[in-house]
């Protein structure tokens, strides 16, 4: 499976200019003929960094239904492969709910999912609420189970619940069934693991001049704390026939006065062991192109 990461530097509030500046990147770029999957960053042409209701208001967008969802459709339709965008939503009840969500195209120009974020960061709760159901796992096409998250949906939830609660990496464990009782001498069956996407707007703890001074360099302080909160599923595959991917595809640049890691990168857990396929700058605009059935470039961990 072939899968893009759009990584690039989208300002607040400017909607066609950041579309005009992932269209450039794209058109910019190689993507490979077999693509299977683009996945771009959270709230990817509105800008995240709202400070309240207000402020976003005029940005949102109707459920799968707004220019982000246009944009996306076209696009999965030019290149012939599932596309995936981060929004910000307003339902059509009455009265309105805001998320924030991604919403996910087939190749065909059909809407296949639309995910809300479950664990709200401190900007989101301005003006987002956390749905009834978390994470769960859904088919998608030939893209096959999928578990998706957004940024913050990683983290303890609220910043409370205990480190070791692991919740998102707990319920992409929790999908995998039981092993089935086998036969002395009997093969065991494969057992097919979900892929897990996420969106991400993750802040630096670096300044932007840190940030200016070398940014095709990943943030590998980010890149170690993402590897650290999918903990439970480096335990679990060295008993569980992998391998597990995790796909994290982060936006870069600065939008007020806040920082973004950057560092997009997809990982690959098998056997105890964590690998990296590639790995972004953390100030780079780029489309990381990655291919799951090749070999990863950069071990983090040995396995077993």
């Amino acid at each position: 499976m072939r899968i893009a990461l759009l990584q690039f530097d989208p300002d607040v509030g400017t909607v066609q200019a950041n579309i005009k500046r992932a269209d450039d990147l794209l058109q910019r770029s190689k993507l490979p003929v077999d693509l299977d999957w683009l996945i771009l960053p959270e709230m990817a042409f509105s800008g995240y960094n709202f400070h309240s209701l207000e402020e976003i208001i005029p940005y949102l967008e109707p459920t799968a239904a707004g220019i982000s969802t246009q944009w996306a459709i076209q696009v999965a339709k030019h290149y012939s492969c599932h596309v995936t965008i981060g929004y910000p939503e307003r339902t059509t009840d009455s009265p309105p709910i805001n998320y924030n969500s991604t919403v996910t195209i087939s190749p065909t120009g059909q809407i296949l999912q639309n995910y809300r974020k479950s664990f709200l960061y401190y900007t989101d709760e301005t003006w987002a609420a956390e749905p009834p159901a978390r994470f769960h796992i859904q088919h998608l096409n030939r893209l096959g189970p999928i578990i998706q998250g957004i940024c913050m949906d990683i983290n303890p939830h609220r910043f409370l619940a205990p480190w070791s609660d692991y919740e998102f990496a707990t319920a992409a464990l929790a999908s995998i069934p039981p092993r089935p009782l086998i036969t002395p001498g009997e093969a065991v069956p494969p057992r097919e693991t979900p892929l897990i996407v996420v969106s991400m707007a993750w802040l630096s703890y670096l300044t932007a001049s840190e940030i200016a001074s070398d940014p095709t360099s990943p943030d590998i302080a980010t890149v170690a704390y993402w590897v650290e909160r999918f903990q439970p599923i480096v335990e679990r595959s060295k008993e569980l026939p992998g391998p597990w991917y995790v796909v994290l595809a982060n936006r870069c640049g600065m939008e007020k006065t806040v920082c973004y890691a950057g560092s997009s990168t997809v990982i690959k857990i098998e056997n105890g062991g964590v690998s990296l396929f590639e790995t972004c700058g953390r100030g780079e605009e780029k489309v990381l192109c990655v291919d799951l059935d090749g070999e990863p470039k950069f071990s983090v961990r040995s396995g077993r």
